[in-house]
């Protein structure tokens, strides 16, 4: 099975798609998210992996553009703990290391490691895996990468100090995407719902559109907004929902669909759980 995601090899997206479904898929590396969007109708993948939130970034916003923008369907998830180590050249110690480059989202999250080591330089780099790759291609020995130790095995890099991030319960939430025609039933314990709506606009609307899930004992575990694109002022609501069964859920959303404009259901799937966070050093 070819696995789309946005990245080098070595990202914690690919990281994330061998977690989910084995060793035995082919990974394809896309540079952007659009670009990754268009690999199945490129003929390039089967099927596409994708993260739509971190816990201490928050929603992936281009993602959630991109899947209203398509016709794929959520089959699946995964929650990959975010680790972050320093890596460098063979032969390169922590103490000879003069700057560190990764994507500025990994840099911000490893501000102690920066607090505790001030002279090192923070170069921005587009990817976590890029810049190991680009890291060791220069072959200098005072300079290094943050990134997962799927990178740094797939660069032979080595990993100088491990674990740097601030936050040990940095989590991202990946989903599986495959077209909608080609999407297999869902499993037996799938009772998670990821749902799009637009909402009529009056007074009430919203409790009017939640209220049925509470009736029908569906737990809420997600809402937020985005505007609509070319509708200024108009807004689009991302929920995930999860039932105790797929009939409490069919229930809750045969009352939704009467109090909203518009309901686009996502996807049906089973539940991830989050792993257990790294101990902090």
């Amino acid at each position: 099975m070819r696995i789309a995601f946005q990245g080098e090899p070595g990202a914690f997206s690919e990281e994330a798609a061998v977690q989910l479904l084995g060793e035995a898929i082919t990974t394809v590396p896309r540079p952007t998210f659009d670009a990754a969007f268009r690999a199945i109708s490129d003929g390039l993948a089967d099927a596409l992996l994708a993260p739509v939130e971190n816990t201490l970034a928050g929603p992936v916003v281009r993602v959630y553009d991109l899947l209203l923008e398509s016709d794929l369907t959520i089959t699946a998830e995964t929650i990959l703990p975010i680790e972050h180590h320093l890596i460098g050249c063979r032969g390169a110690t922590l103490d000879g290391i003069r700057s560190v480059q990764s994507h500025p989202m990994a840099l911000a999250q490893c501000e102690r490691f920066f607090t505790t080591h001030p002279d090192l330089k923070r170069v921005p780099a587009e990817d976590t895996a890029g810049s190991v790759r680009e890291a060791l291609a220069r072959g200098d020995k005072t300079s290094a990468a943050i990134a997962g130790r799927r990178a740094a095995e797939r660069y032979a890099g080595v990993i100088l100090l491990s674990d740097i991030q601030d936050n040990p319960e940095n989590f991202t939430r990946f989903v599986l995407l495959r077209p909608s025609a080609e999407a297999p039933p869902p499993a037996a314990d799938a009772r998670k719902m990821s749902i799009a709506m637009r909402l009529a606009h009056r007074p009430g609307a919203l409790l009017a559109s939640l209220d049925p899930f509470a009736k029908h004992g569906v737990n809420l575990q997600k809402i937020e907004s985005r505007p609509i694109h070319g509708r200024p002022w108009e807004y689009q609501f991302f929920l995930d929902v999860e039932a105790e069964s797929s009939s409490e859920l069919e229930s809750a959303l045969a009352a939704v669909r009467q109090a909203t404009s518009h309901l686009r259901v996502l996807g049906l799937y089973a539940a991830a759980r989050t792993p257990a966070p790294t101990p902090e050093r």
